[in-house]
């Protein structure tokens, strides 16, 4: 019997599809807010991120609550919401960002962990030697042949870890409310902007990248829409895995500037959630937490891996990209998709030896990426609302409501790609612009025309961030 038709037998409940939003959104990024938060902003400053980032992506979630009742035949949405709202292009950019920001996430799991273990290891540094790259890509390989036993299996192994991981996390919220020191706190509440320092603006603007990073995941039951017990149990475990970890990132950033002041928390070593347990308890609580990230990140390394390959076997079966990604094994794993992003990661391994500060690069570079589908999802759920599609049996206020919560997730994924800034889009723009390469060869399978005019509007916008982002790396203004 295939996975599918287990699955199929045993759909999946409301508990265990939020699981999978909360296993995909607390990776390895929660780790590292203390010391990313520090190094922009301060305590206001950060309570303003939080509430702009919870507002923005709760209402993506609403979003994605919406598009699952709205339009229920349409499955692994990220990627075939931008198809049905604005054309098979910019659906296929949708699908490849959203694969192409999976893969950078994984690359950044396996830098963090590997700097994580070099107080054991130092030839590892931080995650950036040639010895960090090496252990990185057995791993990644390994988990390769992991996934490669069934989606069931591997999918079951995450709801294990999803439990197993939140317990530092907890651990860490109880012992910095113990330790938390009301003066220090007070001294980081502005983060220097009443004495001459960054502007409260752009000291929220600074945070925007990585409360995205964070957040990747909450798509994740969209994702796996067509194995829910219901339609209407996708948006609630969305919304209800959502609201969960954004109660626990808010208080694990938030409480750290009561530990120490903002200038000593934004020069931690990452992860900068065990230094700070580990300034309040002793080294026991930075091997505790180290241990943490480790199973975080397994975990999430399994859950990203599954999505990013569902998206390309979606996208290959609409025949938007070419057919040979579509092929499964008998167990229904999408094995060349899944071997097409463990080569990805490998070729990001790569470049992780010649990055600038690689930690942060891919970290920045995920969020980036995922700002395209994430903007076009809510495009989508606009432009249905606008027009009424989907909405025939449904009352003025319900759609009115809709409409409204639509706009705000447009004008908040504008925003986040304001804040994101011009070299992380012209990056962005330099793995698209090859990328339709393989969009070419699906549209040459199914003999097909190219591109309709907006494509080729879209294209010639993406060919051009490319070659400016190409001219800025020879010239030094853009780097990586």
């Amino acid at each position: 019997m295939s996975t599918t038709e287990v699955i199929q037998s045993d759909k999946l409940s409301v508990p265990a599809l939020s699981a999978m939003v909360v296993g995909s959104m607390i990776g390895a990024g929660v780790f590292t807010l203390p010391q990313r938060f520090a190094s922009q902003t301060g305590v206001l400053g950060g309570l303003i991120a939080w509430a702009i980032a919870g507002s923005g992506m709760l209402m993506l979630a609403f979003v994605f609550r919406s598009l699952a009742v709205r339009k229920p035949k349409l499955d692994n949405g990220v990627y075939v919401y931008a198809k049905s709202g604005f054309g098979i292009y910019p659906g296929f950019l949708s699908a490849f960002g959203f694969w192409a920001s999976a893969c950078a996430g994984n690359t950044f799991y396996w830098v963090l962990i590997t700097s994580t273990l070099k107080p054991l290891i130092p030839a590892f540094g931080e995650g950036d030697t040639i010895w960090a790259v090496i252990a990185s890509s057995a791993f990644v390989w390994g988990f390769f042949l992991l996934i490669m036993r069934g989606v069931k299996e591997a999918a079951g192994i995450n709801v294990i870890v999803t439990v197993a991981k939140v317990v530092p996390l907890i651990l860490f919220v109880v012992v910095a409310v113990f330790a938390f020191k009301p003066d220090v706190f007070i001294g980081n509440f502005t983060g220097g902007y009443d004495v001459g320092g960054v502007s409260l603006f752009d000291q929220v603007r600074g945070t925007m990248l990585v409360t995205v990073f964070v957040f990747l995941g909450i798509e994740g039951a969209s994702v796996y829409s067509r194995f829910a017990k219901r339609r209407e149990d996708v948006g609630r475990a969305t919304v209800i895995g959502f609201l969960s970890v954004l109660a626990l990132f808010g208080t694990v950033s938030i409480l750290s500037y009561g530990i120490l002041p903002k200038e000593e928390l934004a020069t931690l070593r990452q992860p900068s959630v065990g230094s700070v347990l580990e300034v309040a308890v002793g080294p026991w609580g930075a091997w505790f937490i180290s241990a943490g990230l480790i199973i975080s990140v397994l975990g999430a390394f399994l859950a990203w891996s599954l999505m990013s390959a569902e998206v390309l076997l979606a996208a290959a079966k609409d025949r938007d990209m070419p057919a040979f990604l579509a092929r499964t094994t008998s167990k229904d794993v999408p094995r060349n998709a899944l071997l097409l992003s463990t080569i990805f990661i490998q070729l990001l391994l790569v470049v992780v030896l010649f990055a600038n500060g690689a930690l942060d690069f891919m970290l920045d570079l995920t969020a980036s990426l995922a700002l395209i589908p994430f903007a076009l999802a809510a495009g989508y759920a606009f432009k249905i609302a606008l027009t009424k599609d989907g909405y025939e049996r449904v009352s003025a206020p319900t759609r009115q409501r809709e409409l409204v919560v639509a706009a705000i997730a447009v004008i908040y994924t504008l925003f986040l790609i304001f804040a994101a800034g011009l070299q992380l889009l012209l990056l962005a723009c330099l793995l698209l612009a090859p990328a339709t390469l393989l969009y070419g060869f699906a549209r040459r399978e199914q003999k097909g025309t190219l591109f309709t005019k907006p494509g080729w509007a879209v294209f010639i916008l993406v060919a051009l961030g490319a070659a400016i982002g190409i001219i800025g790396l020879a010239a030094g203004f853009v780097s990586i």
